[in-house]
């Protein structure tokens, strides 16, 4: 671990334990913050100028050290960020082996095959393409995500107009949103609706494969 790095470590440990407010704070009261700072890296990313990104980058691993002290001090099950960083590095060797082993994978096309296997050997024991998922995701990010889910159940994708790039893409939703609030729909409960609906099609799909395997 480098000096500053260390220094953080060690900034968020005297914080902890000298700042009564931090001191009440637990891993759920956490969250809100979590999020706001995830939203906040976006925009910098996304609009921001370098000090921007800098500082957001920032702000999102104080909240990796917030959490890993809070973990360090549990009483039945302790670890800390050291413990979270040798966690990682074990994940990202396994799930790179053209990297760190004897794999060769020379497109990205590639590389995400490999991945998706070591990725599906380390989750050996889900039994859902759907666990994991988290639903605290945006709707139109968990939309997508579900897409590739579905895909991966065997399931045809929804008819759609084609679109020719993001900026285009962009003006059809915003005009479909338009388009509900001229109607009088929810756009936003019209798609959570739909997420529902194509999660039950996913579960129903995987069901079905499962019948005809034990068959």
């Amino acid at each position: 671990m480098t000096d500053a790095l260390r220094r953080a470590v060690e900034t968020m440990r005297a914080v902890r334990e000298r700042c009564v407010w931090t001191q009440g704070i637990d891993h759920r009261a956490l969250i809100p913050y979590l999020i706001e700072e995830s939203a906040e890296l976006a925009d910098a990313v996304e609009a921001g100028g370098r000090d921007d990104l800098r500082e957001e980058l920032g702000d999102l691993l104080w909240q990796v050290l917030f959490h890993a002290e809070i973990a360090s001090r549990d009483a039945e099950d302790p670890f800390d960020i050291d413990d979270v960083a040798e966690g990682l590095i074990a994940k990202m060797v396994h799930r790179h082996p053209h990297v760190f082993g004897d794999e060769t994978a020379t497109t990205p096309e590639q590389v995400l095959v490999l991945w998706n296997a070591a990725k599906a050997e380390e989750k050996r024991a889900r039994r859902s393409v759907l666990d994991g998922v988290s639903h605290r995701m945006p709707s139109l990010a968990l939309a997508q995500k579900l897409a590739g889910k579905a895909e991966d159940a065997g399931l045809a994708p929804p008819a759609s107009r084609p679109v020719a790039s993001e900026a285009e893409l962009g003006e059809e939703l915003a005009a479909l949103v338009a388009e509900a609030r001229r109607r009088g729909f929810d756009a936003e409960r019209a798609l959570r609706e739909n997420i529902r609906l194509t999660e039950n099609r996913i579960r129903r799909a995987e069901a079905a494969r499962e019948a005809d395997l034990e068959g």
